[in-house]
This record gives structure tokens, C-alpha cells and sequence, in this order.
């Protein structure tokens, strides 16, 4: 029995985190990007929740609608993609501290959850099967 839990824990500990971070990747890209198109499906709506429920503090309501939609609406293809994935996973972590800190405290479970997502991303990056890695071994300095 104990040989069989190790090989199964060398097996899972041979699984390569390019093959983990791609799920990490569209999951947090599936969040954000669906709250984007809500916020687009119905815009008036959209202000009208900054103005009457959110009401973050030293924005305008109209201005924190267009700021989170952009940002819900632009980030998540370059995660899909692996693109500039670190500073997407830090602009989408200081937007979840955001909506968790001034907006939903009570949905930590759910924050931590994005958050733990996020910091994996940011910590190792979107993995090998990615533009990131793409352009970092098309620019890597060259041996002498």
C-alpha cells in the first residue's frame, strides 16, 4: 500500500506545471471575462450597481464602471494567450483585493479562491505552452 501511494505521488509530482497552469489560466480568464460581458450586456445597469451598491471610494461610479469592464474585458484573452501574464495576474489580484476589500467582503471565500489562483500565476507564470515562453526563448541573450 505504501509503494502505491509513493508511485502515485511521483506520478502526480512528475506533472509538469505547464500543464497546470493552462487550466489556472482559463479559469481566471472565464471569471473576469464573464463579468466584463455582463457589465456590457447591460451598461446603465452597470453604472447604476457602481453608483447605488459599490460606491468605491475616490472614483466616480461611471469612471469605476469603465475601468473595471476594461479591465474584465482586456485581460483575460492575454491570459488565454500566456501574454504578459504576470503583470495581468497582478493587475487582476489588486482588482480582487478591490471587490473584496470595498465591494464584497463577505465573498472571501470566493476572493481567496481567484486570489490563490492569481498568485500562482504571478509567482511562476503562465508555464511553457504560452506566449511568454514563446517570446522569452525568441529573445533570450545569445551564448557566447
Amino acid at each position: 500500500m505504501r509503494r502505491l501511494i509513493a508511485g502515485i505521488v511521483a506520478v502526480l509530482d512528475a506533472v509538469p506545471y505547464a500543464l497546470l497552469a493552462l487550466p489556472l489560466r482559463l479559469a481566471v480568464a472565464v471569471i473576469f471575462w464573464n463579468s466584463g460581458m455582463v457589465k456590457l450586456a447591460d451598461w446603465s445597469a452597470t453604472v447604476a450597481l457602481f453608483t447605488d451598491e459599490y460606491r468605491l471610494p475616490l472614483l466616480p461610479p461611471v469612471l469605476g464602471a469603465y475601468i473595471s469592464a476594461t479591465i474584465e474585458l482586456s485581460t483575460p484573452p492575454l491570459l488565454v494567450l500566456g501574454l504578459l501574464t504576470r503583470p495581468v495576474a497582478a493587475v487582476l489580484l489588486g482588482m480582487t483585493t478591490v471587490i473584496e476589500v470595498f465591494v464584497y467582503p463577505e465573498a472571501w471565500p470566493t476572493h481567496i479562491q481567484w486570489a490563490a489562483m492569481l498568485l500562482v500565476l504571478l509567482c511562476r507564470g503562465a508555464g511553457a505552452f504560452s506566449l511568454d515562453a514563446l517570446l522569452a526563448w525568441r529573445f533570450r541573450p545569445a551564448r557566447t
